[in-house]
């Protein structure tokens, strides 16, 4: 797996790096990239106050972006731009404010233009949430293109 803070210490870019950097929802949110190899990705993020809900535990919604980015990290990590076809998640246990969590996902399998990927989201050793997603590859290099 890369290292991405070694990869941004000397301003290297790959497609995970690239599209990371331009994702400002994942940003705003405090997720971090911590490494990532073909297929795989890892990212950590804080619940914060502005993320639990009404019974004081982290909303399903922040859990299921906070998968949903470490999927796409993962399954863009081969290079050509792809998107969710689909994605499940269950949650496990409750995350609460303060929570430090983190996604580790890893592809399952690639076929044609399609993948799927398992993404488990812990806070230290006990699992919060699984989330399974369903990759497609775009025709064209750019999501733009792609239309």
């Amino acid at each position: 797996m890369v290292d991405t803070t070694k990869r941004a210490a000397d301003g290297a870019k790959g497609p995970v790096e690239a599209m990371f950097t331009a994702d400002e929802a994942s940003r705003r949110l405090g997720i971090e990239l911590l490494e990532h190899g073909a297929g795989s990705a890892v990212l950590r993020m804080t619940v914060t106050s502005a993320m639990v809900n009404g019974h004081r535990i982290a909303h399903g919604g922040y859990l299921f972006l906070f998968a949903d980015t470490a999927f796409a990290c993962a399954c863009n990590s081969h290079g050509p731009v792809t998107v969710a076809a689909g994605a499940d998640i269950d949650f496990v246990t409750p995350a609460y404010e303060g929570d430090v969590l983190v996604a580790t996902a890893r592809e399952r399998t690639r076929f044609g233009r399609s993948g799927i990927y398992d993404i488990t989201v812990s806070r230290g050793e006990e699992v919060v949430a699984e989330f399974r997603g369903r990759s497609r590859a775009l025709r064209g290099s750019t999501a733009k293109e792609a239309r």
